[in-house]
């Protein structure tokens, strides 16, 4: 097994890769205000962002799954690698050599799955690259041609040849050091009768990349008669493709995606490559499956479902495409963006046309023009005889089941007004009243009925601050105390203090330090005033902030109360002017109300004995309230000062 990676190179890590870059590879962020950037959850699905990105800090935190932690932990979570896989594929990102605590340097075998298998990948794109030079690729190359791509189209895209032999680049990838078992693994091989042989052999390669560039998996168009395999062959389900989360062109369009607020989504890897030299640099593709959930939250996280996002299907006129603009609009209620599709003259596809009538024909191609509901209401109705009763009726009746699946009711109103100019029926009210008809027998049948909703979204920012009461995060290890509740003032203000100590020390260093864990009423916040107390104090973040927020973050004794301290250390102070007047109030109202629960607590505690306390006793317990109280009277009177 390798050794441990030193702590020294694990902090460069941290400290050489920002955040936001990471996180700007997965999803769209903007300006969150307070030196801090907000973006679309990639880990639950939601319909506002609370998704948190601080740059300053090195830390993340979404306020609705309460995930959090530092690029590291994004990438752990995102990409399912374990933490040594996540340190070497940073490191490698940064250009930084990793030492290992046991053995010395991490010998390539025992690297993590998944980076081997795309060293793999990335080593076959390579070889196939390389191999479209050859004088067998012949074939390949003019079938390019022929489609208006020329060498530098094919380059642009890393489009490669596999040679025809059994087993070519299963020899070149042993030669690179890879075995047969991370070869067969990886989807490039599969197994022959005497050890592994090529999976792609013969055919033009297009290689997949997931959203921050990494080469998962292959796309190999047939290009001979005898070739008896289907016309296009797709890598396996492997540990780092699987081909309903991958979309094709997303690594070179995701950035006009989320500038434009634009997605174009055609049917194959030809059509990409015409869409992008056409300038329509939006265009993705599905591998080889329909367009679904997963690949709706990947153009989701890119377009933040602002009012101006569209998401434009280029389907074809044909039979197969009316059904996977059906199945689209089975799925356009989870955009918040407005789909459209698009359909060239004679059907043909954004290749075609761009060869047909050149790259303005594509362009042009993709100006919204049609929502994609009235296309699929089109094709429902386009079916039945209008002309008499019954078919009518029966339209009415298929169509109307669509429309009711629309979750936003003006909107299920608006789409039954025009479905009932499609079928021809006069009565508007009538059809409005089908629609909701079967929607409430769908939410009946399903449930409470209300709808898709946020998916269990907790509550962000806005309700920590003045509203529910929250009792998501509770610290199994923490103090007893009353349940977390932001409309109580000293909840407000304990929250308030520990979002200080973490985010700016220097203004409450030394006195947090003195304060006990006791002083923090509720539980999860004395649990999070214990880590600090473990990391060293709010002292020690007065030099290497990120350290010391690591520091804090490591001596969280479970994932919920670590989740708090991120949570803690990215979100934005309720006060406007945040200076040393601003802390030293949340200090005093933290101490001030510590003091007076104690007087509380003594003079509750004497009422109760009455005559039966020792005269000792006594006079000891008057006097610890003379002193509180004097020094009560001393923090309302002078304030920070007193402490």
């Amino acid at each position: 097994m390798a050794g441990r990676i030193n702590d020294d190179d694990v902090k460069a890590v941290r400290d050489a890769v920002p955040i936001d870059s990471v996180v700007s590879e997965y999803l769209q962020l903007r300006n969150a205000g307070g030196g801090n950037l907000k973006g679309l959850c990639p880990f639950h699905d939601e319909k506002s962002p609370s998704f948190q990105v601080s740059p300053g800090k090195g830390l993340f935190h979404c306020f609705g799954c309460q995930e959090g932690g530092d690029t590291i932990a994004f990438v752990m979570k995102i990409d399912h690698l374990s933490f040594s896989e996540t340190v070497e594929r940073l490191a490698a990102k940064a250009g930084i050599t990793l030492r290992y605590e046991e053995g010395g340097y991490n010998p390539s075998h025992q690297r993590g799955e998944r980076i081997r298998l795309i060293e793999a990948h990335q080593a076959a794109a390579e070889f196939y690259v390389h191999q479209l030079e050859s004088p067998e690729a012949e074939i390949g190359r003019k079938f390019l041609a022929e489609r208006g791509f020329d060498q530098d189209a094919a380059t642009h895209f890393r489009v490669g040849y596999s040679p025809a032999g059994w087993d070519h680049l299963t020899r070149y990838l042993r030669g690179k050091g890879f075995s047969d078992k991370e070869l067969i693994t990886s989807g490039l091989s599969q197994d022959g009768r005497r050890g592994p042989i090529d999976r792609f052999r013969g055919r033009l390669m297009w290689p997949i990349s997931d959203t921050a560039g990494e080469i998962v998996g292959f796309g190999a168009r047939k290009l001979r008669d005898d070739d008896n395999g289907p016309k296009y062959l797709n890598t396996p389900e492997t540990p780092v493709y699987k081909k309903s989360q991958v979309l094709y062109g997303i690594d070179l369009a995701k950035k006009d995606i989320a500038k434009a607020s634009r997605a174009v989504v055609v049917e194959g890897y030809t059509d990409v490559m015409a869409c992008h030299l056409a300038g329509v640099t939006t265009a993705i593709a599905t591998c080889g499956t329909a367009f679904g959930n997963d690949h709706i939250k990947i153009l989701r996280r890119l377009l933040m479902d602002n009012g101006s996002a569209r998401v434009i299907f280029t389907f074809d006129g044909d039979s197969a495409g009316q059904k996977a603009a059906l199945r689209a609009f089975e799925d356009d209620q989870k955009f918040a963006a407005e789909t459209y599709i698009a359909i060239a003259p004679d059907n043909m596809d954004p290749c075609d046309l761009r060869l047909a009538k050149g790259d303005d024909a594509v362009r042009d191609l993709v100006e919204p023009r049609t929502p994609l509901f009235e296309f699929a209401l089109r094709q429902i109705v386009g079916r039945y005889d209008l002309e008499t009763p019954a078919g009518r009726a029966a339209a009415l009746d298929e169509a109307a089941a669509v429309v009711a699946k629309i979750k936003t009711s003006s909107v299920q109103r608006e789409v039954a007004v025009q479905l009932a100019g499609l079928v021809g029926i006069l009565d508007q009210e009538f059809v409005v009243h089908r629609v909701a008809q079967l929607a409430r027998w769908a939410r009946d049948k399903g449930g409470d009925g209300r709808g898709e909703g946020r998916g269990g979204r907790g509550p962000g920012p806005q309700d920590r601050r003045g509203g529910a009461p929250h009792q998501a995060v509770q610290a199994p290890t923490a103090p007893s105390g009353p349940a977390l509740n932001l409309r109580s003032p000293a909840h407000r203000t304990e929250r308030e203090l520990l979002k200080l100590a973490l985010q700016k020390p220097v203004l409450v260093s030394p006195a947090f330090d003195a304060y006990g864990v006791d002083e923090f009423t509720a539980p999860p916040y004395a649990a999070v005033r214990q880590c600090i107390e473990e990391a060293g104090g709010a002292e020690r973040g007065l030099g290497d902030n990120r350290e010391y927020l690591v520091a804090v973050m490591d001596a969280a004794p479970n994932n919920t109360v670590r989740s708090l301290v991120t949570e803690l250390a990215v979100e934005v102070f309720i006060g406007k002017t945040i200076d040393e007047t601003y802390a030293g109030m949340q200090l005093v109202h933290v101490r001030l109300r510590a003091v007076d629960r104690r007087i509380n607590d003594v003079q509750g505690s004497l009422a109760r004995l009455g005559s039966n306390v020792a005269p000792e006793d006594l006079a000891a317990a008057q006097n610890e309230v003379w002193v509180l109280q004097q020094y009560a009277q001393s923090l309302r009177a002078k304030g920070a000062d007193a402490l």
